[in-house]
């Protein structure tokens, strides 16, 4: 049979990256330019910023890809690349660079759900096994997807609000953190102790996650310490906000596999790299008896292997775009 290799490219929010990645699961080269440095000085991702440096950057990248593959053009087989949702600026910079090489290499073009790329993140280290239940989370997302195969998208749950990766960071620049906020909570948290009390969000029976009532109840807690002239604890802050965290994701999730009769598990996102969260599904699905995995740290931040990965199934499902193709900020993963 012969090997498929699929040249993607991710420019969603602020990291340009290009990869190739053969028969969807073996990454032969990645290269990822992150703008972190760059919005850091901000307290978060500025559009305007984030499209221009993807405009100076990507001819740079999926050159530097190629080369560092040791692959030509010729050897490609289609050009993947993430359509939406994301901010629809750096998401037509990758568009059009790959819309570009598609027409003058004559390459299959293969639009790809930025959410279905983290999900086959997972498929780059261990092949997924169907059905399954895959909790996604990250800055924009927090959503419950059930799949009994590939390319099949049931969203079953979502965010009535804030997500919580987006909670994570209004979280953080309340108690002075540096962006991104995700990271330095969770490493903060590991050093405290539970010792305030928040309310779990959204506690009902259904499949849906709330984080907005939460952010504002630590908003609201650090508001009142400091009026009575107490000093805030961060370290047990962090700690005390994460456990709800943890708690809210992994009892909807667990929930929602019982229910299902879905033995499957894997998490998938930006904050998929959260070491509690990682640590929480483990230990649960252990007792459970479930299959449980998650993407190396590298693959859970938005990355281009994944849209390869992802774009090998698309691509041996015919599932192309002509060169009309545009970029969307909001789209239902189906």
């Amino acid at each position: 049979m012969k090997d498929i290799y699929i040249l993607g490219i991710e420019s969603s929010c602020d990291e340009t990256s290009a990869s190739i990645v053969k028969n969807g699961k073996q990454e032969i080269n990645t290269t990822i330019l992150s703008q972190i440095d760059i919005h850091m000085l901000y307290g978060g991702v500025v559009p305007e910023i984030a499209s221009r440096t993807h405009v100076k950057d990507i001819t740079f990248v999926i050159d530097k890809c190629l080369k560092d593959s040791g692959l030509t053009i010729d050897k490609i087989d289609a050009i993947a690349v993430t359509y939406g949702p994301g901010l629809i600026g750096s998401l037509l910079v990758g568009i059009e660079a790959a819309k570009t090489l598609a027409y003058i290499y004559g390459k299959k073009l293969v639009p790809v759900h930025h959410i279905a790329g983290h999900i086959y993140a997972n498929n780059l280290e261990k092949e997924l096994e169907f059905p399954l239940i895959s909790l996604v989370i990250s800055g924009g997302h927090t959503d419950l997807i059930y799949m009994k195969d590939h390319l099949s998208y049931e969203n079953i749950g979502t965010t009535v609000d804030d997500a919580v990766g987006e909670c994570y960071d209004k979280v953080a620049r309340v108690m002075n953190l540096p962006y991104p906020g995700g990271p330095k909570v969770d490493l903060l948290a590991r050093e405290g102790k539970t010792t305030y009390t928040l309310p779990l969000p959204l506690k009902d029976d259904n499949y849906h996650f709330s984080f907005s009532g939460l952010k504002s109840a630590v908003i609201n807690l650090i508001h009142n310490e400091k009026q009575k002239g107490n000093e805030i604890r961060v370290n047990d802050m962090c700690a005390s906000f994460q456990e709800v965290v943890v708690q809210s994701l992994t009892t909807k999730t667990l929930k929602t596999m019982e229910e299902r009769k879905v033995n499957n598990l894997i998490l998938a996102g930006g904050v998929a790299a959260n070491s509690s969260v990682r640590e929480a599904f483990t230990d649960l699905c252990k007792k459970k008896g479930y299959s449980f995995s998650y993407p190396s740290i590298k693959y859970c931040s938005d990355n281009a292997t994944m849209i390869a990965a992802a774009g090998y199934f698309l691509y041996k499902n015919e599932r192309f775009s002509d060169l009309k193709l545009n970029g969307k900020s909001t789209d239902e993963l189906r």
